[in-house]
């Protein structure tokens, strides 16, 4: 059924994305490592979750490991796979599929692109969750991300 809404025609703006990666890397002592970027969108620092763009030939997982490790310098040894949000379906066509990794610990040093300027920072997970519920962590991905991971959470116990 046509709703009355959609009887019209409109010019929309689709960017063809590549499928991107978001990585909950936690260390033994429960602590997060997160990365501070500067977003020219909004003129300010945000602080992430380790990711990036899925390279050609290359799948989800292998992604995680590879910006995980390049971003921050850390690696892990338990990973699960925590599912996947639409980026932004309003006029994005990709996806964005998020994993946390236990038992980080840092293994090398950052091996960032020529444009990334990215500081590290741990703190304790249940620091990093009150950041996300006061606002101060506000990337959308991000913020999807940790639904995701308290859903995991939650169905392991």
């Amino acid at each position: 059924m046509k709703l009355e809404s959609e009887d019209h025609s409109a010019t929309f703006s689709i960017v063809e994305a590549p499928e991107w990666m978001n990585v909950i890397p936690l260390t033994s002592d429960n602590e997060i490592v997160l990365v501070e970027q500067y977003r020219y969108g909004i003129e300010e620092p945000t602080l992430e979750l380790p990711g990036g763009m899925v390279d050609a030939g290359e799948t989800h997982d292998e992604t995680a490991r590879r910006e995980l490790l390049e971003e921050t310098g850390y690696a892990g040894d338990t990973w699960s796979y925590l599912g996947k949000v639409s980026s932004n379906p309003a006029f994005l066509t990709n996806y964005t599929h998020l994993y946390v990794v236990q038992n980080c610990q840092k293994v090398q040093e950052q091996q960032l692109d020529g444009n990334e300027r990215i500081n590290i920072h741990t703190m304790p997970l249940d620091n990093f969750m009150e950041l996300v519920h006061e606002g101060t962590v506000h990337h959308s991905l991000v913020v999807a991300a940790v639904a995701k991971y308290l859903l995991w959470r939650r169905d392991k116990e």
